[in-house]
């Protein structure tokens, strides 16, 4: 059994880092709220688009006349034979299993697609990392070096979300979608509408079918014991848990598709959807990278809590154990006096 001092220092040792942790769960219930702020304000602008475009096309023609084509690129339809994944990780660590339970959809994806050819986007290191040592690193419009091969990265970009930065990557993946060298776009993301409604989707980018809701072609919920642990970490650091009201501008965008009012536009059909499809594009890969964030934020908080609450286990333990060595030293002392009294 260990001395009283090494089991003093190891108790002293533990308090420092659930003080860490502790302070980690704050500053990640805190970086919560603003992630969810962020995504609850781009909301009505992503359903404001999405509506005007549900308006356009119930009184566009989506295809031309005269060619029988799809007036966009983006609205063609093909068999999947080339498919693009864009997966969403994170960049650091102490998530819990954040990162492993998308890495895990994204096994799932690809055995779902094993007869594809796949291009992956990794955006986030973890899921980079992850993907090199498995396959093999590519270009696009270059000969392929795999079925499965990563042609692109996105390191940090997650630390800010950038509507610019995520409109680049759009409108290369639309543009690869336009020259027919991918047939379908798919999102592995982190769904999040509160701390406990939350779920990891496969979601359909491209091609553009169903406006306003997303696609999804996978999805894996998240068990109860997990909602359960989520709940009780929000609960102790103030993190509400009821998924946000729709605001009156969300509300009033909702009309506007179902409204009896006839529009006129200006623009051609053709000029229309170049304006607006890439946009809505952009908009929902904007989305996902949002809500991934704030799951990420919430998984962390989870995680450190839990690793309070195991720092208090332990130290429970490691008290108990230095009050049982620090009376078995007393009794030893007591024995030993008395036995020095007895043989006077």
């Amino acid at each position: 059994m260990a001395n009283v001092r090494d089991i003093r220092r190891r108790i002293r040792s533990v308090k420092n880092t659930r003080q860490i942790t502790k302070a980690m769960k704050m500053v990640s219930a805190a970086k919560l709220r603003r992630a969810q702020e962020r995504a609850l304000a781009s909301r009505a602008y992503a359903h404001m688009l999405a509506n005007v475009l549900a308006s356009t096309v119930s009184r566009a023609e989506l295809v031309n006349p005269t060619t029988g084509e799809p007036w966009n690129p983006l609205l063609a339809i093909r068999p999947e034979k080339n498919v693009l994944l864009v997966l969403v990780t994170g960049d650091r660590g102490l998530a819990g299993a954040f990162n492993s339970n998308v890495l895990k959809a994204a096994l799932r994806f690809l055995d779902h697609f094993k007869d594809k050819n796949i291009d992956i986007v990794a955006v986030g290191r973890k899921g980079r990392d992850f993907l090199r040592r498995r396959y093999p690193v590519g270009k696009a419009g270059e000969e392929r070096k795999g079925q499965v091969q990563v042609i692109g990265e996105h390191l940090n970009l997650l630390a800010k979300v950038d509507y610019e930065a995520v409109s680049e990557i759009a409108d290369h993946i639309a543009k690869a979608y336009r020259d027919e060298r991918i047939d379908s776009v798919y999102l592995i993301f982190n769904e999040f509408k509160s701390v406990i409604s939350q779920r990891l989707i496969a979601q359909r980018i491209l091609p553009v079918q169903e406006l306003g809701r997303r696609e999804v072609a996978l999805t894996e919920e998240f068990e109860l014991g997990d909602r359960q642990r989520m709940a009780e970490a929000a609960r102790t650091a103030g993190v509400s848990l009821k998924e946000p009201e729709p605001t009156e501008f969300e509300k009033e965008a909702t009309k506007f598709a179902t409204a009896p009012a006839d529009y006129i536009y200006e623009q051609s059909p053709e000029e229309l959807f170049a304006g607006l499809l890439p946009r809505y594009v952009a908009f929902q890969i904007f989305e996902g990278m949002l809500e991934s964030v704030a799951a990420e934020h919430a998984a962390r908080m989870t995680a450190m809590d839990s690793a309070s609450n195991n720092a208090n286990d332990v130290i429970d333990s490691l008290t108990l154990t230095m009050n049982r060595a620090r009376q078995a030293a007393i009794t030893k002392e007591i024995i030993e006096i008395v036995s020095g009294a007895a043989a006077l």
